[in-house]
């Protein structure tokens, strides 16, 4: 005898009944658009099929980075010369058919449909997309709202309108497009990396501090700090040899030199001021730990700038080499790689998924001023999981109701989250607005757009990506050492106080670890 299955939620005394009649298991077949993802129900069928049961905003947050991720590449794509030319055939890019093109603008000159062009046009579809969703989500607080569904639904209609917002964009004629769109992608490409610079170095003050405060109550935790402390340094000591080695010359790259005797100063300063006795006199947790991954972040960007630089040439031996490029002997002419680039360049976007996912959990967890809260809050116990909140009492009066009884029984539903939502879906959506327009402004060699293309991106760099980044990481010195000295203009009143709400467990190990 067979039991029926019961889909829909019957009554458990239903449920019984058919056990016992005999009725044969009943199958009902979900709405066609709750299969393919196109109405207001959730898409969560397709995370729960071979992975462990995720929530439905983890689940879209998973397909909002998959269609970032694919937007990134299709603008690779079109921004590639070689790719063009052995697709299309074309060596001066894929232009708009002469009809169509008489047809939207009046006139034969038609905008390009690849290079520079096309990646702005992409990149302008994508941010708008996303920034649009940031209006429309603010101030939600709950997942079962009706607008939540707007985030965690429609997946089919999102996509066909993200699709129409970048076809609609390649509509806009050059001129109209450029001039105003370039000044926004340098202001949001720059905020951006601001936004980075805020996680990396919150990021690195939270684990000291963690750690810190096990040290003091375990011997193990002290010796965890120590061995995690001489991996970090290790590793910028390795990086610092290979920059060395394989980005200066002893015929040139003066600028090179320069630049990494400054930041490997710049290193040790920091580490010896994370361990000053008036710094650890208002910041008893202060320590080298923070100071390692500071270090390792700086000079993360110092590869990245060098191997943004477009190279040195020089005469040697009535020769001309080409000088500040890794190469395997300092003595023999260097030849391009983008091996190194390519690395570089993978670092960069998992770091912007890693930023766009930390921002909008931070967001919810601290509120809109979670960029200064941050660096306040302190769990409660030394965790290997420092960077996700424990589980803890909820306030008085907190939204969500009554709880229910712990005898009471539960239905196996697929995992939902509770009324709290796990992240600000708002600021999920405005961080991947910026997020689009720093690949855009990063792809097309930020102030110098003007015939960008891939190849020569990876190969011979440019001088304004180079001063960029350059310029970011001291942004990223400059905070961390406001973040050591500001304690020494004010004395707290107080200690701070953790958040009161929206402690799961470890819910946040997913995107970008």
């Amino acid at each position: 005898m067979v039991g029926a299955k019961a889909i829909a939620g019957p009554s458990s005394s239903l449920h019984l009944a058919q056990q016992r009649s005999g009725v044969s298991s009943v199958t009902v077949n979900p709405p066609v658009y709750q299969v393919s993802c196109c109405g207001p129900d959730p898409c969560t069928c397709c995370c729960h099929c071979r992975w462990p049961p995720l929530t439905e905003s983890t689940c879209s947050r998973l397909f909002y980075i998959f269609l970032h991720i694919g937007a990134s590449a299709v603008c690779c794509l079109l921004l590639s010369r070689t790719v063009v030319e052995r697709v299309w055939g074309k060596a001066h890019g894929i232009q708009m058919p002469s009809g169509l093109c008489a047809h939207l603008f009046g006139h034969s000159h038609c905008p390009v449909l690849s290079g520079s062009g096309a990646v702005y046009r992409v990149c302008a579809g994508t941010a708008t997309f996303h920034l649009l969703q940031a209006v429309l989500l603010v101030h939600l607080h709950s997942p079962t709202s009706l607008r939540a569904q707007l985030h965690n639904s429609f997946w089919l209609l999102k996509l066909l309108f993200l699709l129409g917002l970048c076809a609609a964009a390649f509509c806009i004629p050059d001129e109209h497009l450029f001039p105003a769109w370039h000044y926004i992608g340098i202001c949001g490409g720059f905020t951006f990396i601001l936004l980075q610079l805020v996680l990396i170095t919150a990021f690195a003050h939270s684990w000291n501090k963690n750690w810190q405060t096990g040290a003091a109550q375990d011997c193990r935790w002290f010796l965890a700090m120590l061995l995690a402390t001489l991996g970090f340094y290790s590793m910028a000591t390795v990086a610092v040899v290979l920059l060395f080695r394989h980005y200066t010359h002893p015929a040139g790259c003066l600028l090179n030199k320069m630049l990494l005797s400054l930041h490997l100063c710049f290193c040790g300063f920091l580490s010896f001021l994370s361990i000053a006795p008036c710094i650890r006199f208002k910041q008893p947790r202060s320590g080298l730990l923070q100071a390692s991954i500071i270090s390792c972040y700086i000079m993360y960007l110092t590869f990245s700038a060098l191997s943004s630089r477009p190279p040195e040439s020089v005469i040697l031996q009535g020769q001309n080499h080409t000088l500040c490029l890794p190469g395997l002997s300092t003595m023999e002419p260097q030849t391009p790689d983008t091996s190194l680039a390519v690395l570089s360049a993978g670092i960069m976007y998992a770091c912007v998924l890693f930023a766009c996912n930390e921002a909008s959990y931070l967001a919810e967890v601290f509120g809109p001023l979670w960029i200064v809260k941050v660096y306040s809050y302190e769990l409660q116990k030394p965790s290997l999981c420092f960077c996700c909140p424990e589980t803890v009492e909820p306030e008085e009066g907190q939204r969500g109701g009554n709880a229910k009884p712990a005898d009471q029984e539960t239905s196996p539903a697929p995992p939902v989250q509770a009324q709290q939502l796990s992240y600000s879906y708002s600021a999920f959506h405005f961080v991947f607005f910026l997020a689009s327009l720093y690949v855009m402004v990063t792809l097309t060699n930020w102030f110098s757009y003007e015939g960008a293309e891939l190849e020569k991106t990876f190969t011979k760099g440019s001088w304004a990506t180079f001063w960029v980044k350059v310029a970011s990481c001291w942004a990223c010195v400059l905070l961390y050492l406001g973040l050591l000295l500001a304690p020494l203009c004010w004395s707290p009143t107080q200690d701070p106080k953790p958040p009161p709400i929206f402690r799961q467990h470890c819910h946040r190990i997913s995107i970008a670890r």
